[in-house]
């Protein structure tokens, strides 16, 4: 399994970016307007995948009190990670796209300016989630063998 980068997620990030700039353009005032907290399940999950991340990192390099990690369980979890990396690539084009169209309205328009922190809210989460899932996929790597440990 290749490690999935951070460059890896631009083209999809700025595609959806795009995608929703324009979705926006069109039917910005038929959506309803968005909850402040609508972005924070993908922090939810950013958090999660950080713990996930420190358990699987203390097993994997053997700190004392902690289990080996099963190869099955290791790839489980990278497989997460990329997935994850994946969605919050997705969601945060989806974010940057809204406040692109939103920051420039919201001195003129009321529910521009009130949408606006909630996509910043998202975006926020987007990021943070995208940061757990590729320190999740780093802390799976085997790490290198220590000749003098055995």
């Amino acid at each position: 399994m290749n490690a999935l980068g951070a460059r890896q997620l631009v083209p999809p990030t700025l595609l959806v970016a795009l995608l929703a700039y324009l979705g926006a353009r069109l039917a910005y005032a038929a959506l309803p307007a968005l909850p402040l907290l609508a972005g924070v399940t993908l922090l939810v999950l950013a958090a999660a995948e950080a713990v996930l991340a420190l358990g699987l990192r203390a097993r994997i390099e053997r700190r004392p009190g902690t289990r080996p990690v099963q190869p099955l369980v290791a790839a489980r979890a990278v497989a997460l990670a990329q997935a994850s990396a994946l969605a919050g690539a997705v969601m945060g084009g989806l974010w940057l796209g809204l406040l692109g169209y939103l920051l420039p309205l919201r001195a003129d328009l009321a529910a521009a300016a009130e949408d606006t922190p909630a996509a910043a809210v998202g975006l926020a989460s987007a990021v943070a989630l995208v940061a757990a899932a590729l320190w999740l996929q780093h802390c799976c790597r085997v790490p290198p063998e220590d000749d003098d440990r055995r």
